[in-house]
Parts: structure tokens; C-alpha cells; sequence
């Protein structure tokens, strides 16, 4: 195996050969992946794709398959062979049974096949996609996802709120959010970034939802329940019965959601309106996304999500009580209005392109969650793996 590694740390492993650049990575290597971010891979393809071995087989890891396979097509000679791959979770999630996508953009058959059994030894699910069908189903699962809990945690920075410490955002559904949340700041901007920006299917989704939170908490703000209600229901016989849900056992349980709590339970559970979660039932109403369609490309977080959202639609008594709250109790009035400003403000990051910008928030917030994000990973693994086994 050839390297191309800042530290030393992997040079007394037999078998390993470390390189001070891509050159010799590219010049050797029979089966080479590019693992950088999304926003950077036409320059590094750029710089070492030319020294590529002849009839080598090159992929890529980053979640935006667009760039990455028009870089390689722009950088690589034309002998060389294309099969990418994209493992759908995170670094702290064992990849045993989770979605890999593999990409046969321009293969033979014989290393495609390489390409996939060296993959093999991952233990992940296989899921055969072309890069267009990656990108559109990835924003299907993830780009809203993320820019929820983004936004989640820039309003609750924005209250200086650390909500485990709320007894309102302990237990149940809270518990998903607040975990989630932290999981995904403890995690690197560009893992998000590149997904969200350079991905054109995810820029629409993100818009989307930001205006979904936007119109919901207009009418929630107006005190509109027979507008919020009529809509809230339809998004969710839309999307729910759609797929064909009507009698099928829930992803998650009451008993699973309470026991994966940062804070200790409170007696009686505070009601929310779950702005957050209305918002993302109605943008995928307005964008006829069924999300259980792409349950075999699905991340761990994505479930979760769905998990949730599926909790709160498919129990009437609970969906009622949401909206009998957004417009009677003005609880969680202040934290709603810093999440609308902050779907919003994610959406204008990605809308522009601006990398910097979504940097620049996305560390400012990930430095104030900091001091708990071990604890969050290790609830938050506990969580997925409960998860996994169930669905």
C-alpha cells in the first residue's frame, strides 16, 4: 500500500510506503482514491491526476460526485480507469452493514471488480449508482438534514442555550436533536460544506426548507391554526401515506427515544411545536421527495431524522398538541425565531457558494458545543447502533 501521509505514525506497519507527495502514489499505485474535500478535488486531481500509473484505477470519497468525476474526466489520461465510491456515514460509525455507494463511470469489468472487492473489506452494503444518481439521492437523505441541525444549533448558540441543561429539550424527541446536533458540529465544516454547496439538487432542498421554516412560523407568529393546521396535515398524508406507512410499526419507540438523553429527564415533558420537524415534512411535501424511497442509500443520521419526523405525524394526539402549541404557547417563541434566522442564513451560505462564510459559522458554533462533544458521540453511537438494529 502507498501513502501520501502528513504524520509518520503508519511507517514501521510492514507493507506500508509512505510518500512526501501524490506523485509517487500516483506513479505506483494500481488502485489509487483521492479522500480530500469536495471543494478541493479539481486542484489535487489537477496536480498528481497526470502521473497517474497507465491502466490504474482511480475513485473518490468525497460526497459531491459531480466535480469529482468532472475533474478526473478534465486531469486523468484516458487510460486510466474510473470507479468511485462514497461510504454514507460518518467517521465514528462502524461501516459494518452501512450504504457504500460504488460508481462504475469508466471501468472494465475486471477492474470494477477489483475496485469492489478491495471495498469489500469495509462490511458495508453495496449500492450500485451512476454519479447523477448519487448526487440527487444524497440530496435527497442528507443536505436538509444537515442544514436542520446546523440551524438548531446556531439558534440555540444564538440564546447562548445549552439545551440539555432546558428541561423543555430533554427526552424524547429532544433528545434526538440535541445529540444529532452536537454530533454533526463535532465533525469537520467541509464534510457538510462540499455536500451542501457544490451539489445543485441540495441548494434547491436547502432553499426549500428555509422558506417551509419561514411560512410556517409566519403562520404560527399570525395565530393562523386553520391555515397551519390544513397544511402541516396535508404535507403529512402527502408524505406518509404516500408511502404507504398506514400500519407499519414506527422506526423509533418511546422507550428508545428517552433512554439517549445529555440531561436527566424531567417528570413531566414540556410540549414543543416542533417547528423544525413540520418544516421538513412540508419541504419535502413542496418537493415531492418521498424519503423512505432512498432508505437503501440512507446515513444513520438521515433515519434518525425520518425516525423522528415519523414519530410526531403518524401520532395524531402529539401532532395536535404540536400545533395547539405553535399557536398557545409562546415557550419556545424566541428559540423558533433565531431557527428561522438561521435556516435562512444557511441557506444564503449555500445559495452563494460561499465557503468562507460557512466556515466561519459553522467553527464559531462547533467552539461553544465543544466541551461536550465526547459525551454527545458516545450517546450519539449508542443511538445509531440501537437504530441499526431495529431498522
Amino acid at each position: 500500500m502507498f501513502v501520501r501521509f502528513l504524520e509518520q505514525e503508519f511507517s514501521d506497519i510492514p507493507g506500508i510506503v509512505i510518500y512526501e507527495d501524490g506523485y509517487g502514489v500516483s506513479r505506483s499505485s494500481d488502485y489509487i482514491i483521492y479522500s480530500v474535500e469536495a471543494e478541493a478535488i479539481d486542484k489535487v486531481v489537477a496536480q498528481y491526476g497526470r502521473a497517474t500509473k497507465k491502466h490504474a484505477i482511480v475513485g473518490g470519497q468525497t460526497s459531491c460526485k459531480a466535480p469529482e468525476v468532472a475533474a478526473f474526466e478534465r486531469h486523468l489520461p484516458s487510460d486510466v480507469e474510473i470507479v468511485s465510491c462514497h461510504s454514507l456515514h460518518g467517521p465514528n460509525v462502524d461501516p459494518k452493514d452501512q450504504p457504500l455507494v460504488i460508481i462504475r463511470h469508466r471501468a472494465s469489468q475486471k477492474s470494477y471488480d477489483l475496485a469492489r472487492n478491495v471495498l469489500l473489506c469495509f462490511g458495508s452494503k453495496m449500492v450500485v449508482l451512476t454519479a447523477e444518481e448519487h448526487d440527487r439521492i444524497t440530496a435527497d437523505t442528507q443536505a436538509v438534514t444537515h442544514a436542520a441541525f446546523l440551524s438548531m444549533g446556531t439558534a440555540w448558540r444564538a440564546n447562548n442555550q445549552f439545551p440539555w441543561e432546558l428541561t423543555r429539550y430533554v427526552g424524547g424527541i429532544e433528545n434526538v436533536k440535541c445529540n444529532i446536533t452536537l454530533r454533526i458540529y463535532s465533525n469537520k465544516w467541509h464534510v457538510y460544506a462540499g455536500l451542501a454547496i457544490l451539489n445543485p439538487s441540495a441548494r434547491k432542498q436547502i432553499r426549500q426548507y428555509a422558506e417551509s421554516v419561514t411560512d410556517l412560523y409566519k403562520l404560527m407568529l399570525g395565530g393562523h391554526k386553520r391555515e397551519l393546521e390544513k397544511r402541516v396535515k396535508t404535507a403529512g398524508r402527502v408524505v406518509f401515506d404516500a408511502a404507504g406507512r398506514e400500519g407499519e410499526p414506527l422506526m423509533l419507540s418511546d422507550e428508545a427515544l428517552d433512554q439517549f438523553s445529555l440531561g436527566k429527564v424531567p417528570k413531566e415533558r414540556t410540549p414543543n411545536n416542533h417547528l423544525s420537524l413540520l418544516a421538513m415534512v412540508d419541504c419535502w411535501w413542496k418537493l415531492r421527495i418521498v424519503p423512505y424511497d432512498h432508505m437503501i442509500c440512507s446515513t444513520p443520521l438521515f433515519r434518525l431524522w425520518l425516525g423522528v419526523t415519523e414519530y410526531l405525524f403518524r401520532n395524531p394526539a402529539l401532532l395536535d398538541e404540536s400545533i395547539n402549541t405553535a399557536i398557545e404557547d409562546n415557550t419556545f417563541r424566541s428559540d423558533d425565531l433565531e431557527f428561522t434566522f438561521a435556516a435562512r442564513g444557511w441557506s444564503d451560505c449555500v445559495t452563494f457558494g460561499d465557503f468562507s462564510s460557512y466556515r466561519d459559522r459553522f467553527e464559531q458554533i462547533q467552539s461553544y458545543f465543544a466541551p461536550r462533544f465526547p459525551e454527545a458521540t458516545r450517546v450519539g453511537n449508542e443511538m445509531i447502533r440501537v437504530l441499526v438494529e431495529k431498522t
